[in-house]
């Protein structure tokens, strides 16, 4: 994935506004999407900033993980939504599996049975079955 525009550029397209340049012609003359420069001008407009914001990940952590790690140990055939539920914390399911990915713990749905295997479903010594 490509970084963030520099705060360079985006002080040169807001430059480029307050001159009373179009959208288009800061687009074609600095190479961005159209979008994103419009974009620029907005978030400056309302709150000030110029930077990147950070990207991709979690911005913060509202799950204990050590809670999690407890309650999954005292209930190990508890379904994401029962944990959801146990957490005590708002919060969707997907954010309890991603703090037991982070974890590294699985949940098995059946326990009683046996891992699955690859075998053969046919002996050698036997046709594929094909016409021949």
């Amino acid at each position: 994935m490509a970084g963030p525009y520099s705060k360079d550029l985006r002080l040169k397209v807001l430059a480029a506004y307050e001159r009373g340049v179009t959208t288009s012609m800061i687009a074609e003359a600095f190479s961005v999407c159209p979008a994103w420069a419009r974009r620029v001008k907005q978030r400056f407009r309302e709150t000030g900033e110029v930077e990147a914001r950070p990207m991709g990940g979690a911005r913060y952590i509202k799950i204990d993980r050590e809670r999690l790690a407890q309650l999954v140990a005292e209930h190990p055939d508890a379904t994401l939504a029962e944990l959801c539920e146990m957490i005590e914390v708002e919060c969707s399911q997907s954010g309890i599996g991603y703090a037991l990915q982070s974890l590294d713990i699985t949940l098995k749905k059946r326990r009683s049975t046996r891992p699955s295997r690859i075998v053969r479903t046919w002996r050698r010594d036997e046709t594929s079955g094909v016409a021949g």
